[in-house]
């Protein structure tokens, strides 16, 4: 097979909205209650998939889940029931929430080279500790299910027991010599403790493994530092990320961080460990300006790329480091920024927006492939059918919902993914 990574982006829903319903996630605490731009983000969405295609990455696309989901509200009781108090509004907007758009969340993916049956695994993720997401895996599932159908390649598991937090690939990291070889999969766990919960649990992470069927000798199981989970640092990908040879990484991302470089270095010691020190960059900036929520990309001369929001370049301190890492001789060698600002504002950058996949994209489910051609039939859809703005005192509102309802169904019908509707 000729594998090479293919990253899945989350079109941004029609629902998109800022009900600041994610604790811990700073950026979307800060910007509930405002008005958002579904269109506007949906368009952001696409313009960074056309650069990566443009790129000549191989790129994928996920659709957005159905919303308002009316089977949580009829289990909650408030199906046909205005809400009466604060809780209840907030439940409410969870059934409207467009965050599956962020499928870093949606699963945690190890490729045929690291798997006993040598098919690709990807285990949905149970996402339990936020309400408005822990209504996402089912649905996520379907999908999954659908993009990755030939079972000659791949094993498409259902979501750990919810007793165990699974947050997916935001918490897991692949390094490798290339995406095609075997590699070291790098599971990161928080421990509950402090104002923000941790999201990821040890033993989740442990039965994902399993599931899997990993070698144990090629897994590490990494606790993330309490400091960072304190200062907002919700998922690992918010101060590391990985890809092939290469961890980008804050200081501060890692309770023993000297002990994980070691052991990675033990078990690939190809690893180049790039370390932003927070005498440069504080945990504070690096968690504002999303500097670690970036793709890291080989391009396909070999080059390395970190794809970063536009919030991260326009960071004094972020920049600074940036530039002077790019003067040196190091792996990464190119900064793309793009402009997501809608997701950022709702506490999800580049990484976030994506599910890397290491397949054959002749084993994949062509209707979740994009082309240039693809990308302009989604423009238009979103143009068309998208909602300009929602204010959050619209949620529940019938005529609203109606016309969310029709965009998702168009979008659908438009890709022939009946299946979904």
């Amino acid at each position: 097979m000729a594998l090479v990574e293919i990253n899945f982006d989350g079109l941004v829903g029609p629902s998109h909205n800022y009900a600041g319903l994610s604790l811990g996630n700073l950026a979307s605490a800060s910007h509930g209650g405002q008005v958002s731009y579904p269109r506007a983000a949906a368009l952001q969405g696409l313009a960074k998939m056309r650069h990566n295609l443009a790129l000549g990455l191989a790129q994928g696309l996920f659709v957005p889940l159905p919303r308002p989901n009316p089977l949580f509200l009829d289990s909650l009781g408030l199906g046909a029931r205005d809400p009466v108090d604060e809780a209840e509004r907030r439940l409410r907007a969870a059934a409207w929430s467009a965050s599956a758009m962020w499928t870093a969340n949606a699963a945690t993916v190890s490729p045929a080279p690291d798997t006993a049956d040598g098919r690709c695994h990807l285990s949905a993720a149970n996402l339990v500790t936020m309400p408005h997401r822990a209504q996402e895996w089912r649905d996520t599932v379907r999908q999954l299910r659908l993009a990755f159908a030939n079972k000659a390649h791949f094993a498409v598991h259902d979501a750990v027991p919810p007793c165990f937090g699974d947050e997916g690939a935001a918490n897991h990291m692949r390094m490798a010599t290339s995406h095609a070889a075997p590699g070291l999969e790098i599971f990161v766990y928080g421990r509950t403790g402090g104002a923000f919960p941790a999201r990821q649990h040890e033993q989740a992470s442990r039965a994902v493994a399993r599931l899997h069927g990993l070698d144990p000798a090629r897994c590490l199981f990494v606790e993330q530092a309490a400091e960072a989970i304190a200062a907002g640092a919700f998922h690992n990908d918010v101060v590391a990320v990985a890809n092939e040879r290469v961890l980008f990484t804050h200081e501060q991302a890692f309770a023993d961080p000297e002990g994980t470089y070691a052991a990675i270095r033990q078990r690939l010691p190809e690893a180049e460990i790039v370390v932003v020190p927070a005498s440069a960059v504080s945990l504070a900036d690096a968690i504002k300006s999303y500097l670690f929520n970036a793709q890291l990309l080989t391009l396909p001369g070999g080059e390395m790329a970190l794809v970063i929001p536009l919030e991260a370049w326009e960071t004094p301190s972020v920049r600074g480091w940036l530039e002077q890492m790019l003067a040196g001789n190091g792996p990464i060698r190119r900064i793309l920024p793009v402009d997501v600002r809608q997701s950022m504002a709702n506490g999800g950058g580049p990484a976030c927006l994506r599910l890397r996949v290491v397949v054959d994209p002749a084993t994949v489910d062509p209707r979740f492939l994009l082309d240039e051609a693809r990308i302009a039939l989604l423009e238009g859809i979103v143009t068309r059918h998208w909602p300009e703005q929602i204010d959050p005192a619209d949620i529940g509102k019938a005529e609203l919902a109606a016309a969310i309802t029709v965009a998702r169904s168009a979008l659908l019908d438009a890709l022939s993914l009946v299946e979904l509707h």
